[in-house]
């Protein structure tokens, strides 16, 4: 990945395709209209002849599309060791594409893109975004393909979010759903840590009214927002394990320096993830995902997720403070009370709270990989709860190092 100057155009990441939707794009929301939108994607293994083997992977808030590595780009993807041949999603059945979600700065049009209408970068002229605008314009990409139906949607978090919304929106395009650590709506805790990151940034001076691009970045601010929402992401578990109460210097001398390994953990996290994303864009994507509710516009969220006609399996995380367990069996109980007969629920008590989507993969691979291989018509369609029993609770030094090294 080739970050170049954050502050001017976003990011480049290697081996990425890109089509370009010339059309106006209309938004969901205020009247607003993208006159053009461009979509960065990236495919593992071949679509088969009749078209109906392929999975879309919809990606976390500040993902890009690089979700396996490739000869375009032999990087480690984020989902690296989950996609592959004999892997759970397998390459040698499935055809996997990734799309940089809407309002990223890794390729799709978002506040960093440049507007044709001024020739300046948008910032926040940038029009409001949903996660539904984000669906939409990943299914502008699945059109392109050449794909009428999908075999799967899947994704954690906001991708977890985006699958179960592509469900209600294309009810005939997709065959089943997988969605993990995510919720049927946004709930006040999640509102609140969405406010106070965009408060971390814009209260950095070099944010500027959000037109900073070719100017002194808010680095700063960024970098505040990612350590708050750190403390979200992982749990409280791992931590006590992990640091305890270990030092790095001692805490009695003056000043106020990191002085605990957690503090020094936080501050690397913000720092490695200032110089790798743009500011706008966890503006607007974490506005989308605070204004998320798959009942909005519906006389209660029962209706709302009537829409969702296909099987759909959810995983929750026991360790989860970001999205809470409870939201997960929730998502659960009000498909089973709208009439969906096939909903999977599993309980996965993995150590790494809401990060268990990128890096416990060993604790719901399994699962993932039978739910996608299954013929549901020949099985049968079953309502069940599963809780996973191997490797639960296990903290691994060396998995969490490796990839707070690689993310």
């Amino acid at each position: 990945m080739n970050s170049g100057d954050p502050g001017r155009r976003g990011f480049q990441v290697d081996g990425t395709e890109l089509f370009h939707h010339s059309s106006p794009f209309p938004l969901k929301y205020n009247n607003s209209t993208l006159p053009e939108v461009h979509i960065a994607y990236e495919t593992w293994g071949k679509l088969n002849e009749q078209r109906d083997n392929a999975i879309l992977v919809f990606g976390g808030i500040s993902l890009s599309s690089h979700v396996k590595s490739h000869s375009g780009n032999n990087s480690a993807g984020w989902w690296e060791t989950f996609i592959g041949p004999g892997c759970a999603i397998d390459t040698d059945k499935f055809y996997l594409i990734c799309a940089n979600n809407l309002g990223s700065c890794y390729g799709t049009t978002g506040p960093s893109s440049i507007n044709p209408a001024t020739g300046k970068e948008y910032g926040t002229d940038f029009p409001t975004i949903t996660v539904e605008d984000i669906v939409r314009v990943a299914f502008l990409l699945i059109d392109h393909l050449g794909i009428d139906k999908l075999h799967a949607g899947l994704g954690g978090s906001l991708g977890g979010m985006a699958a179960l919304l592509s469900a209600a929106i294309f009810p005939n395009r997709i065959n089943r759903v997988i969605s993990i650590a995510a919720c049927a709506y946004s709930h006040p805790s999640a509102i609140a840590l969405g406010y106070l990151q965009r408060q971390c940034i814009m209260a950095d001076p070099n944010w500027n009214g959000g037109d900073y691009y070719g100017r002194q970045y808010p680095l700063t601010g960024l970098k505040l927002a990612r350590e708050l929402a750190t403390t979200y992401y992982r749990s409280n578990s791992e931590w006590e394990l992990r640091f305890g109460r270990k030092t790095v210097s001692d805490p009695r001398s003056s000043g106020f320096k990191p002085n605990y390994q957690i503090e020094n953990y936080i501050k690397h996290q913000g720092e490695k993830f200032a110089n790798k994303y743009d500011p706008n864009s966890l503006l607007y994507i974490s506005k989308a995902m605070d204004m998320f509710d798959i009942g909005e516009g519906f006389s209660s969220l029962s209706e709302g997720m009537s829409r969702i006609k296909c099987p759909v399996m959810v995983l929750g995380i026991t360790t989860d403070n970001f999205y809470p367990i409870w939201q997960q069996k929730e998502v659960a109980d009000v498909l089973q009370k709208s009439g969906n007969g096939a909903v999977t629920f599993y309980e996965i008590n993995s150590i790494y709270g809401h990060d268990t989507v990128l890096l416990d993969l060993s604790n719901f691979g399994v699962a993932i990989k039978g739910y996608l291989e299954t013929s549901l018509e020949v099985c049968g369609n079953v309502s069940k709860s599963l809780k996973t029993e191997d490797k639960c609770g296990i903290w691994s030094e060396q998995l969490s190092a490796e990839f707070d090294n690689a993310y």
